[in-house]
């Protein structure tokens, strides 16, 4: 009887912690289908993104308008700072509390210098490039990173050498008709921006454990900004008529842009994988084609179509670790050999 009693028990226990595993998987698969579809989300954002910096030039210049679009993104963040720090109840932002202010805006001035050479770089170039081009040349960065880390003494792996020499295959493709020569200024520009991209990338990444991201990037908007407004008034010396002209797509970059994706890929981070998070903020480039495309009607050709794909799978295979690299190529000779 006491036996009965007791596998009857067992029996109830057994189905209480199926069902609540069944309900802690449930919550984790809707929490990742959260996290995939905002971190979707930004990567759309920032693709429509290129169309907006490309229309904004049509009545002021590329300074100018990342001089408003940095002051608005800061003025954007600030509350968000606020409700990010609310919903997360600080967790995870220890760092925020045993850093100084000299710490923060160090960091802030540091990554503000880069991003003001990122996004002048891009800016002019997107002026006489397409934003499909633009966008694949942009995430370049991806390549060059592990590049630079060969000058800090760390190596590479086969896979990124396979990248790299895929990359520069997709770029020249995409850029080059026939020389060197041949490469647009547009194109040119955009390559320095992936290269100044990728130090901002490692200035933020010294900086981010020491301090509140959140903060940082607040700070690097209004860095930027500031240093935008010298050329902006010697050089450019914009009509307050034409900058309202700009407003829609100033808007555009600096709150969708700037603000709400920067938000949604704070939230997308905590619910994805790094390597699934990874790869779908790279479709970014292919939103970006997309939309000049169907917007501004720019159309790739078949040359350069080709040297998308290239960059896009160079890019996809440098985010990729090896562990899942190693799992891939199991599962092809499982394949083949069954």
């Amino acid at each position: 009887m006491e036996n009965q009693v007791s596998n009857v028990g067992n029996n109830v226990g057994n189905n209480v912690r199926k069902k609540v595993r069944k309900k802690v998987r449930k919550k984790v698969k809707i929490q990742a289908f959260k996290g995939n579809l905002m971190l979707f989300m930004a990567a759309f954002i920032w693709g429509t993104a290129f169309v907006a910096q490309s229309a904004g030039m049509e009545f002021i210049g590329p300074f100018t308008f990342n001089a408003i679009r940095n002051y608005i993104a800061f003025i954007v963040l600030i509350p968000l700072i606020f409700i990010i720090h609310r919903i997360s109840g600080n967790q995870g932002t220890v760092h925020k509390n045993s850093s100084s202010k000299k710490d923060v805006i160090k960091a802030g001035i540091c990554c503000g210098c880069m991003l003001f050479l990122a996004s002048s770089f891009q800016q002019i170039g997107i002026k006489y490039t397409s934003v499909g081009k633009a966008g694949f040349i942009t995430t370049f960065y991806v390549i060059i990173i592990p590049l630079l880390g060969l000058f800090m003494g760390k190596r590479i792996g086969l896979k990124i050498i396979i990248s790299l020499i895929a990359a520069v295959l997709g770029l020249y493709l995409l850029c080059m008709s026939g020389g060197l020569e041949s490469i647009s200024k547009g194109d040119f520009y955009i390559l320095l921006c992936a290269f100044c991209n990728a130090f901002h990338i490692l200035t933020v990444d010294h900086f981010s454990p020491k301090v509140d991201g959140a903060v940082l990037s607040c700070i690097q908007f209004l860095v930027c900004a500031l240093i935008s407004t010298i050329p902006m008034i010697y050089i450019e010396m914009p009509a307050i008529a034409d900058i309202l002209k700009s407003m829609g797509p100033i808007l555009y970059a600096a709150v969708l842009s700037s603000g709400v994706a920067y938000t949604l890929q704070i939230f997308g981070q905590r619910y994805t994988e790094p390597v699934i998070a990874s790869l779908l903020m790279s479709l970014e480039s292919v939103f970006s084609v997309l939309a000049g495309w169907v917007v501004l009607h720019q159309v790739l050709s078949f040359k350069e179509t080709l040297g998308c794909i290239i960059v896009f799978a160079a890019v996809t295979l440098a985010q990729m670790p090896e562990s899942k690299i190693k799992i891939l190529k199991r599962n092809k000779i499982k394949k083949i050999s069954a």
